[in-house]
């Protein structure tokens, strides 16, 4: 039978729309089974807490379990390796954060490419750090600060988290971008470098605030700036670093990445859902009590703070020559 060219078409038309129908229809009906959250540190810190959070809101929201599974190990690596290798199925994420950023530089060798390998999803969260010093340092100010490290050049020690932490990096940019001179001191995590600044054994830091407010509320730390683009809501009345150093701006993001190839229906699903979710009081109020600021944005935008981030951190750790334990 001969087809009249109208009729072979809207055929042919109709062909061509068989897998964007397909493919909005297996979206509409993802998930149908659990789905994993990959955590590349240890339960019951921040980064897992964040994940459990966002996780328990997916499930409740789409209504199949969204698993935290912890996998620490070579400063998040390996449970990016696994990710950026797993089936782009929709079934397994990365509960990513700047560490990831910092790591695609800081480390020499690395089996996948951060920004290469994953697709991003949609940020979660923002941590902006506190630039905190023990209480009987003779600076108030930032300005204070800058002013006694030069006049005091390499007799100031600032403490991080441990080399190539975010504390570590985001305390070298500011060596760079107020031209002083302060020994690095890495710790093995955050409280031990807090208890050494809080003693006096060290005079700076540049931490999270997550775990530094109750400390900088009792007295025991002097905040002087946050690292972020505005003041913080739990400390109102400190200002930000832009104020002294403009164009300084550096925090500890969270969010979501896919194996690379994850269908795009999908990666546009969560992230609806991601925003759902940062719009619900009760989950704003829990992100809060950990120090966060929700962080809305499609997935172009999460891509883009990416690899900005990325390109930052690059600069940083090349300038002074960081390298990974």
């Amino acid at each position: 039978m001969k087809l009249g060219r109208r009729t072979f078409m809207h055929l042919s038309a109709g062909a061509a729309a068989l897998p964007a129908i397909s493919r909005l229809a297996w979206a509409q009906t993802y998930p149908a089974r659990p789905v994993r959250i990959i955590v590349g540190f240890a339960a019951g810190g921040l980064t897992d807490i964040t994940a459990r959070l966002i996780g328990q809101q997916l499930s409740d929201r789409l209504g199949r379990q969204f698993i935290v599974e912890n996998r620490p190990g070579a400063g998040t690596n390996v449970a990016t390796e696994a990710v950026a290798n797993a089936r782009p199925d929709g079934y397994t994420f990365l509960l990513a954060t700047s560490s990831n950023a910092i790591n695609a530089t800081l480390y020499e060798r690395l089996n996948f490419n951060f920004v290469r390998d994953l697709d991003p999803v949609g940020s979660i969260a923002d941590a902006p750090h506190i630039m905190e010093v023990n209480p009987s340092f003779p600076a108030r100010t930032v300005s204070d600060f800058i002013t006694y490290a030069k006049a005091n050049s390499g007799k100031i020690n600032f403490a991080s988290a441990g080399i190539g932490s975010s504390s570590h990096v985001i305390g070298e940019l500011f060596k760079m971008m107020a031209g002083v001179n302060m020994i690095h001191v890495p710790y093995r995590g955050s409280l031990p470098a807090l208890t050494d600044v809080i003693g006096g054994q060290v005079q700076v830091t540049f931490d999270p605030i997550a775990s530094s407010i109750e400390y900088i509320r009792a007295g025991k730390l002097r905040a002087l700036a946050g690292t972020g683009k505005r003041r913080l809501d739990v400390l109102p009345d400190i200002p930000i670093m832009s104020d002294f150093l403009p164009g300084f701006e550096a925090s500890a993001w969270q969010g979501l990445c896919a194996p690379k190839n994850t269908p795009p229906a999908i990666i546009l699903r969560l992230n609806n859902e991601i925003n759902a979710a940062l719009g619900n009081q009760k989950f704003k109020a829990q992100l809060q009590d950990l120090g966060l600021t929700g962080l809305p944005g499609s997935p172009a935008d999460f891509g883009k703070l990416i690899t900005e981030d990325t390109n930052k951190w690059a600069n940083v750790i090349k300038f002074v020559g960081i390298k990974a334990d």
